[in-house]
């Protein structure tokens, strides 16, 4: 007779790897500050990592659509990414150099003005600052006041652009900051493209003039409230703001308001830069040259550094004006360098667009036969859904509320069914795509399955 003692062996052991994660998530809350997010809504201990997939401890497999919030460009543990950081240790470099210079940041430095449009070459600064995108985005805000001397800063609704007390105060979701006081003052917001929610009730090319005509008029008008701005900062495409798609007519419209006012125009490329939308800067899709470019996640291959890039007219700050102590991450400019060679390529950046192409097409066949998407949009691999009650009543353009609830469902049915992607937008109520760039066809049609079972099931 077969021996069943396997068998049941496997069992308990799956068993017990389960009631450990229990423990251990357990102790995680218990442990961490109640401000820890990302576990609430993807409970689970991970194990492994390769490639687009996570494997937690008792086995289980998950697609991880959400990619290290964007930073994960080449995926878990890349082979190029793992044998750059092998040989900076092999070699007793040192991992932390504050901003000394090592052969290692030598060659990031290099490789990182050489990935730069043509336009910049010779003519940009470099400052590493502390290993976040918001620190880096303090920096560039600490630059521009310090070179125009002046104070007021533009920023847009729905804008991200980090969760410091500087950074809060240009984000345009109110319940991060509800609470405080005291954030930097002198922040004035301006109105983002948006066409599912146009913030002016407009449809179409109507709506992109009226905005522009809007903030040009702001600019010129003596008696707009607002003295003349140290800078005007955007994100090429607004990522936690919902995937939010701005027309290159209205980029280029801003870039040359910015250019004709002498005000320093500051792209916030943490999340949209190094490949994300197909291509390499997201600016690049409407040929604008910014002032200062923001740089942080996927620059590091996966491990923590920030850069700003800031016209050399610009540089008029002291030394010591922005530090930080870990800004000489060698481990990191290892690993960036290694991803920003891979992903620059033409082939590579040409893969993420045709993958992204596809993953976007299906989406859209979702929302054909799903009621309670109201959009799709983004670009490359950076994609957003939302999802809308069309119950209730549309407004004055045909556009119906937004359901961060059934959002929110569909996400936790989504990771019990393997897949891990992540909300944002107006209520939360966008199911936003960032998985890692090597991304295939095959691997679209997987996250589809998942996505339209739990559609299904909502």
């Amino acid at each position: 007779m077969e021996d069943t003692k396997p068998r049941n062996d496997l069992t308990d052991s799956i068993s017990a790897k389960a009631d450990m994660m229990k423990l251990l998530l357990g102790d995680q809350a218990s442990w961490e500050s109640n401000a820890r997010s990302y576990p609430r809504k993807n409970p689970f201990v991970i194990d492994k990592a390769k490639g687009i997939y996570l494997t937690d401890i008792t086995g289980k497999k998950y697609i991880d659509a959400l990619g290290g919030a964007g930073s994960l460009a080449l995926g878990h543990n890349h082979p190029k990414v793992l044998e750059a950081i092998e040989s900076v240790l092999q070699k007793s470099t040192p991992l932390h150099t504050l901003d000394l210079l090592t052969y290692e940041k030598h060659a990031f430095m290099l490789e990182l003005l050489d990935s730069l449009p043509e336009a910049y070459h010779g003519d940009v600064k470099i400052q590493f600052c502390s290993p976040t995108g918001a620190d880096a985005v303090e920096a560039a805000i600490k630059l521009c006041k310090t070179a125009t001397n002046r104070e007021n800063i533009l920023a847009f609704h729905g804008a991200y652009h980090g969760m410091t007390h500087g950074t809060l105060a240009m984000m345009g979701n109110i319940a991060p900051k509800q609470n405080l006081s005291a954030l930097m003052p002198s922040v004035h917001f301006l109105p983002y493209p948006y066409a599912y929610r146009c913030p002016f009730g407009l449809q179409g090319d109507n709506s992109i003039a009226v905005n522009i005509e809007m903030i040009s008029r702001m600019l010129s008008d003596p008696e707009s409230g607002i003295v003349k701005p140290a800078a005007i900062i955007l994100e090429p495409i607004q990522g936690e703001g919902g995937v939010i798609v701005p027309p290159i007519s209205w980029l280029q419209a801003i870039a040359n308001l910015a250019k004709a006012h002498d005000i320093p125009l500051v792209v916030d490329e943490v999340q949209t830069g190094i490949g994300r939308t197909g291509y390499l800067y997201a600016f690049e899709r409407a040929n604008i040259t910014p002032d200062v470019i923001v740089l942080s996640k996927a620059i590091g291959g996966g491990l923590p550094i920030s850069v700003v890039i800031y016209k050399k007219k610009l540089d008029l700050w002291q030394p010591g004006a922005h530090a930080g102590t870990f800004r000489g991450n060698t481990l990191a400019m290892a690993a960036g360098l290694a991803t920003l060679k891979e992903v620059r390529k033409p082939e590579f950046l040409a893969q993420v667009r045709s993958v992204g192409c596809y993953f976007k097409s299906k989406l859209i066949e979702l929302k054909s036969k799903h009621k309670l998407i109201g959009d799709v949009r983004g670009e490359g691999l950076m994609l957003g859904m939302e999802v809308i009650d069309y119950k209730q009543k549309a407004d004055g353009i045909g556009s119906f509320p937004a359901d961060g609830q059934k959002a929110m469902s569909i996400k936790k049915l989504c990771f019990q069914k393997g897949l891990i992607i992540e909300l944002g937008g107006r209520h939360s109520a966008t199911l936003r795509f960032l998985p890692p760039l090597i991304l295939t066809k095959e691997d679209v049609d997987k996250i589809i399955q998942i996505v339209d079972e739990s559609l299904k099931e909502v």
